[in-house]
């Protein structure tokens, strides 16, 4: 028992420390790093050194696992100043966006694949989750409106949800026992309640680490990631949403400040990259890269189907009275990634032995490598293309430093790109509020203490160290002065996110 154990650690670490060594590698080459960790599973599987494992229940079960992880570090990691804003656009895109894709998918492959409703509509199911982990570690890449990635992260984390409900109610023997209004009410209350309990398992951690004394620093980031699964269980156990519990308690502790803030950002980040990895390899060891190839022509009508009509047509739908421009929608349409949680979301009726499930794994498996090659590495260009990018946006550092912890500030890192209105501006000619302050310009490779007198330039990196009060303060004025120049305030600019 002892020996198989020992080559078990050998083996995971072995794929561990090669996947971490992958993100580098994935990064320089432009791919997607989950495309890395899936080609890991399937190189260590049945079909490569021999490890066989065929367990969609065990992977279903560690699959939730690591998604409560990564929806967690989501939250942990998401602003409410950011969030608030897009919460309406975002709750409709988690809900009715998820329905309206489900329909969409299904009448398409029902009709031109030949298959039944049920599976048909379980197939619209699966496809309809954004996947957080993609999304999350895709965008935070690419400088574009706060509002439009805001958009999307919160979309990400809220539709694992409905989607995880709905799948295991397509894929459960019990469908159709009840009219559709009673599953529409027992939806809603799942979704309500799941919120409910996120926010006061949220609240409840803020109050107790504000005041608690632990013995260790390293016990802070422990406690936070264990209240979001704890949000996860109580919701489970009373019948309601766990993964919008994880994401609001998340949203709710990211939002607190509390002690070792920064600490806790770390860990969290961690464990979801662990999560992710560990998920990754997993799906791709359950593969059967033999079945993959009859798996190619679904994967391509339903991907297609997706990409080009459920998806623009989802995002149409949710966007009615919102007010989203068109060339932000169509950014959108073209952003909904998809990565591991369909794949997941396949091994539930795989699980359940549902005529067609192993088909149907087959087929997201496929579509999730060819559209995540397609999609994730387009989204700079499309982005550029579409005259929504944000160059000069200001982007969080994280470091954790005894100093910014107790003002409670954060280090801010500011770009400036060519044809950006702060060119020539004089530091002193910024006007950032109390609290706030330019703390290092990076010019040609060497960094300086600018004074009050220092003239930007093209090519520069300035961090800036901005308290938590008037950060947003901060970024509305950088944003201003980015666009009409140090006279913004005297052409009315405020620097709000506003639609371009």
């Amino acid at each position: 028992m002892t020996d198989r154990l020992d080559m078990a650690l050998l083996i995971g670490a072995a794929v561990l420390l090669v996947a971490v060594g992958a993100v580098r590698l994935s990064t320089r080459l432009g791919l997607p790093s989950l495309l890395v960790y899936l080609a890991l599973g399937v190189a260590i599987g049945e079909s490569g050194f021999g490890i066989r494992f065929d367990d969609a229940e065990l992977t279903r079960a560690l699959g939730f696992c690591a998604l409560i992880v990564i929806i967690a570090e989501g939250g942990l990691t998401s602003r409410w100043s950011a969030l608030r804003p897009v919460l309406g656009i975002a709750a409709t895109l988690a809900t009715v966006g998820v329905v309206v894709s489900i329909a969409v998918v299904g009448v398409v492959v029902h009709f031109l694949l030949g298959l039944d409703w049920r599976l048909a509509l379980l197939y619209g199911a699966v496809l309809s989750s954004t996947d957080a982990a993609a999304v999350f570690a895709t965008l935070r890449w690419l400088r574009l409106p706060p509002r439009l990635v805001a958009t999307l992260e919160a979309e990400s984390g809220m539709n694992d949800a409905p989607a995880v409900l709905l799948v295991v109610l397509l894929s459960t023997s019990g469908l159709g026992a009840h009219p559709w209004w009673y599953e529409v009410l027992v939806l809603g209350y799942e979704l309500s309640l799941g919120t409910v309990l996120g926010f006061g398992v949220g609240m409840l951690g803020r109050w107790t680490l504000r005041r608690a004394a632990l013995p260790s620093s390293g016990l802070y980031p422990i406690a936070a990631v264990g209240l979001t699964v704890l949000a996860y269980g109580a919701a489970t156990v009373l019948h309601a949403s766990g993964f919008i519990a994880v994401y609001v308690a998340g949203v709710v502790l990211g939002n607190s400040r509390l002690p070792h803030r920064q600490a806790i950002l770390g860990f969290a980040d961690g464990l979801a990259w662990l999560a992710q990895i560990g998920l990754f390899v997993l799906l791709g060891l359950l593969s059967v890269p033999g079945r993959l190839v009859d798996a190619l022509l679904p994967a391509v009508v339903a991907g297609l189907a997706l990409l080009f009509l459920a998806r623009p047509v989802s995002v149409v739908v949710c966007a009615l009275g919102f007010r989203v421009p068109a060339r932000q929608q169509a950014f959108l349409s073209w952003a909904g990634l998809r990565g591991a949680v369909p794949i997941v979301l396949a091994t539930i009726p795989l699980s359940e032995n549902l005529p067609g499930a192993e088909q149907l794994f087959d087929t997201v498996f496929v579509l999730v490598v060819i559209f995540t090659l397609v999609q994730a590495g387009t989204l700079g260009p499309v982005a550029r293309r579409l005259g929504i990018t944000a160059p000069a946006e200001l982007t969080e550092l994280r470091v954790e430093t005894a100093p910014l912890e107790r003002m409670q500030a954060d280090l801010l890192q500011l770009e400036i790109p060519p044809g950006s209105r702060l060119v020539g501006v004089h530091l002193d000619e910024l006007r950032l509020p109390v609290g706030a302050s330019v703390t290092l310009v990076s010019r040609d490779g060497v960094g300086f203490v600018p004074g009050p007198d220092t003239r930007l330039k093209v090519g520069d990196s300035v961090l800036v160290v901005a308290t938590a009060r008037v950060r947003d303060d901060v970024e509305r004025r950088l944003r201003a002065v980015s666009r009409r120049g140090r006279l913004a305030r005297w052409f009315g600019e405020s620097g709000d996110d506003r639609d371009k």
